[in-house]
């Protein structure tokens, strides 16, 4: 039998101190503090455990530029320990990318560009013709257990002359592959009102706090009323952060208006991590914290709710006999500037900071 570690007086985010003893990777009990038995322990007083990160909306694919970065970079060194590649790769270039994945500590999903070019250029979706049917359905057969979803990402700087032609072929493509449809908006046209009416339950609108004129909010922060029905009928909305999606006005204006907070993600790559505004997915579920969600909200927006959307509730659990999939992480008291996208800054009294992960059977800190 392997060493058995401990990690001692963890604190569960809803309040609960314990202790957590795992063997080869596999937890082998939770208990009250002092009361498991183990050869390594590690006194873990002041930080609290959750169930792995999950970040939704990553752009992990190292050679792509601007929108690339390394899996590990942006995964567990960040606290993440798994991560959804949002559309980096289209049918060319998917199968290197999830050879690529294999070699990660990181837990590693990704979207499939519906454009077979991914993010080789920006205007993927400017040429009908990039939008390659067979080849997308090719993908989506040869990696099943990769590929959760489809990518379409639907602002003027993306589609050009296309209009909402290319998410009529994202919706055709989810139909025949039974994948659902993550959604980018931004700027007009088209306006995002057309691009709402095509979504479906299960599918995700990404950068729902955006500040652009296109957004999902009327002048007076009231929620348009095409959101509030695709939200009704089951459409998810994911922060998606990036270096132009994230606004603490609108972000406020939701939660003013009760718009339910499902998940958190960071849209991050290189650029918007060494330079910001994201930095880290750290800094950005401080800036919920900040908004006045409690703790368990928050920390439910990258475990629970995101594990639910992905159909791998596993992923989101604590449990005897399960593999350790674990974020550490501390909320500290201090003073933090947080900045979102549109160059707005808040001061935070409070921040949360990730320690480190147990994945794949160790223990690794940033």
């Amino acid at each position: 039998m392997g060493t058995e570690n401990v990690l001692r007086n963890l604190q569960l985010v809803g309040g609960q101190r314990v202790d957590i003893a795992i063997q080869d990777g596999v937890i082998t009990a939770i208990t009250p503090p002092g009361q498991a038995e183990g050869e390594n322990s590690m006194d873990c007083s002041g930080l609290y455990v959750s169930s792995g990160w999950i970040d939704l909306h990553v752009h992990a694919v190292p050679e792509l530029d601007p929108y690339g970065d390394d899996i590990d970079e942006i995964g567990v060194k960040q606290g993440v320990t798994t991560l959804v590649d949002a559309g980096s790769c289209g049918a060319d270039r998917i199968g290197d990318f999830y050879t690529g994945s294999l070699k990660a500590a990181t837990r590693v999903f990704a979207l499939l560009n519906i454009s077979r070019i991914g993010l080789e250029r920006t205007d993927e979706l400017s040429q009908l013709e990039w939008i390659d049917r067979s080849k997308a359905l090719e993908a989506a057969a040869a990696y099943p257990e990769f590929i959760v979803g489809l990518k379409a990402r639907i602002s003027q700087s993306v589609v050009k002359d296309s209009g909402i032609q290319p998410l009529k072929l994202a919706r055709a493509l989810s139909e025949e592959t039974k994948l659902p449809l993550m959604v980018h908006i931004g700027s007009a046209p088209p306006a995002v009102t057309e691009v709402l009416e095509l979504l479906q339950p299960g599918d995700v609108i990404t950068h729902y706090l955006n500040g652009k004129s296109n957004n999902l909010f009327h002048e007076d922060g009231t929620p348009l009323q095409e959101l509030l029905d695709a939200a009704a009928r089951g459409v998810h909305l994911d922060v998606g952060h990036g270096t132009a999606s994230f606004s603490f006005r609108v972000a406020e204006q939701a939660k003013a208006a009760g718009i339910a907070l499902n998940t958190i993600s960071t849209d991050i790559y290189r650029g918007n991590r060494l330079n910001g505004p994201v930095y880290s997915m750290s800094n950005v579920l401080t800036k919920f914290l900040y908004l006045g969600y409690s703790l368990e909200e928050v920390i439910r927006a990258v475990t629970s709710s995101a594990a639910e959307w992905l159909g791998k509730p596993e992923l989101a659990q604590i449990r005897v006999g399960q593999q350790a999939n674990l974020t550490l992480f501390a909320v500290e008291a201090g003073g933090k500037q947080l900045k979102d996208s549109e160059g707005d800054v808040r001061a935070a009294h409070y921040y949360i900071e990730a320690k480190g992960v147990y994945a794949n059977g160790s223990l690794i800190t940033g």
